[in-house]
């Protein structure tokens, strides 16, 4: 990575170039140009967004002065829940995508040490956040729900990079984790999604040898193995069927990453795991698809605000190199990277350093539902997850590829589809 294009994007000026690329005066020139250094570095790009994303929370926590620094943004139409429970909300669902890079190992690259400092921090937030003496203590056990949901993206951290988030706490932080997630059991979740939170917290614990509620984690999985898949690749979210993103946003990979740490508490969680990833395999080349030739995606159904946090099948799979067969690094790279130019301009994120509600810019707060906090945007990290491939990992050296609906429009060949029976 070239020291100075990473030093350059971290410190704001590529976010300019971006927002002044829709102006259509002289500027447009000089964003062109800002957008061609990327192109020959996307990795550098990648980082400079997640850190932009982070470090406002990050800095803060480990300093114990993120409540006093950040007060809490709601939707317009927000519920009668405690605001407060959108510190967790964000912290956990930012360290959820930023986890498998947190765990690359340390070098004395100017990446590498960006990624030790944001880990570093990221340690210290998890002990502040559950230390009830620390300014900066999520709101645990108060009467919200909502709890269950980000403490299920905190797990998920947790299982994606053992040795760099659990490993290194020191035992009264864990201890303390421990606790907060088994006191959750309290918390009945929704006949949806909400089934796989719970799933996760008690995966996690049985991932550290801690007790277990198995009743929890067999129930969510078997719901959408048996009863909620609707067929070639997709979920439904409950009962009934929802056009919307939650597939990407939370099924695909909580249901895959439940079994997958299951597989060692009987053989009909293997079964399950593989027939789960194959599913979101198929349902990521449905991904791959919906991004335009332009590198716009359909914007659809609710909790829409969390940008491109729909992609995280994808990336899921791009980071596991499982790609479908027909489908190249190199154009999900390109692909994934148009579309994180289209959402990071300078007004997506506030003056606070909050990111906005909204998919892009200022003016869409119309879009956040009732539950939506600046907390929850944070789960855009979620597509990030390729950063955790090494920065000479062909999906980041390999050459950028047009992706399927650049080859259809601009009059090339590409792959036919076909529904899957799996």
């Amino acid at each position: 990575m070239k020291r100075r294009l990473l030093l350059k994007l971290l410190g704001g000026a590529g976010m300019g170039a971006l927002a002044t690329s829709f102006a259509g005066d002289a500027k447009a020139n000089v964003a062109a140009s800002e957008r061609n250094n990327y192109s020959e570095n996307d990795r550098a790009y990648w980082v400079s967004i997640l850190h932009k994303m982070a470090a406002p929370i990050l800095g803060n926590i480990s300093k114990q002065q993120w409540r006093k620094n950040m007060p809490m943004e709601v939707s317009p139409t927000f519920d009668s829940r405690d605001p407060g429970v959108g510190y967790l909300e964000a912290f956990g669902r930012l360290l959820a995508g930023m986890a498998p890079w947190l765990a690359l190992p340390d070098d004395a690259t100017e990446e590498g040490q960006l990624r030790k400092k944001l880990r570093d921090q990221a340690l210290l937030g998890i002990q502040y956040g559950v230390d009830p003496k620390s300014p900066d203590y999520f709101t645990w056990r108060g009467p919200s729900s909502q709890t269950l949901v980000d403490a299920a993206h905190l797990a998920l951290a947790f299982l994606r990079a053992p040795q760099a988030l659990w490993q290194p706490l020191d035992q009264v932080t864990k201890k303390r984790v421990v606790e907060e997630f088994k006191l959750l059991r309290k918390i009945k979740p929704n006949e949806s999604n909400w089934l796989l939170f719970a799933a996760m917290t008690e995966t996690f614990l049985y991932s550290i040898g801690e007790e277990c509620a198995r009743e929890k984690i067999d129930y969510a999985v078997n719901k959408f193995d048996q009863e909620w898949y609707v067929g070639d690749g997709w979920y439904s979210d409950g009962a009934r069927f929802s056009f919307d993103h939650y597939n990407g946003y939370v099924i695909h990979c909580m249901q895959v990453e439940s079994l997958r740490h299951n597989i060692t508490a009987g053989g009909k969680y293997k079964e399950m795991y593989d027939r789960a990833y194959k599913r979101m395999q198929r349902y990521a080349h449905h991904l791959e698809r919906m991004i335009s030739p332009e590198g716009h995606y359909v914007v659809v159904g609710r909790s829409s605000t969390y940008k491109n946090a729909a992609f995280q099948p994808l990336a899921t799979v791009a980071l596991e190199n499982k790609l479908p067969e027909d489908i190249s690094k190199g154009q999900v790279r390109a692909a994934l990277t148009a579309i994180l130019r289209h959402i990071y301009i300078d007004k997506t994120f506030a003056s606070s350093g909050w990111l906005r509600m909204g998919v892009v810019g200022d003016k869409q707060s119309n879009l956040a539902d009732y539950y939506t906090n600046a907390g929850s945007m944070y789960v855009a990290s979620l597509s990030f997850l390729p950063l955790g491939l090494p920065a000479d990992d062909e999906f980041w050296t390999c050459a950028s590829q047009p992706w399927t609906s650049q080859k259809c429009w601009s009059a090339e060949q590409f792959p036919k589809d076909y529904y899957v029976s799996y």
